[in-house]
């Protein structure tokens, strides 16, 4: 099991941005959360198998359709066990 945090910036906010990477983490067991930041960016936290979190940290640098991705930032961090998935 392997955590990543990424913040994805360009226009990736009102693009159903954290709902498509709510339903890829649900669809392939990845735990985690998902939330816009004031800045205008989105953060998110994956933990799961290396495979399935490698996969939506692929998935947050193209977005969903009618985003435009300029850049991701990711992070390797300690998992923390985390369960669920959420987006706020």
């Amino acid at each position: 099991m392997i955590r990543r945090r990424v913040v994805v910036h360009g226009r990736v906010q009102g693009v159903f941005f954290r709902d498509t990477l709510r339903r890829l983490a649900l669809e392939r067991g990845v735990a985690g959360w998902v939330r816009n930041r004031e800045d205008g960016t989105v953060e998110a936290v994956f933990e799961g198998e290396p495979e399935a979190v490698e996969a939506l940290v692929r998935c947050a640098h193209d977005g969903p359709a009618g985003a435009v991705v300029e850049c991701v930032e990711t992070l390797e961090e300690e998992r923390e066990g985390l369960s669920g998935f959420s987006a706020g």
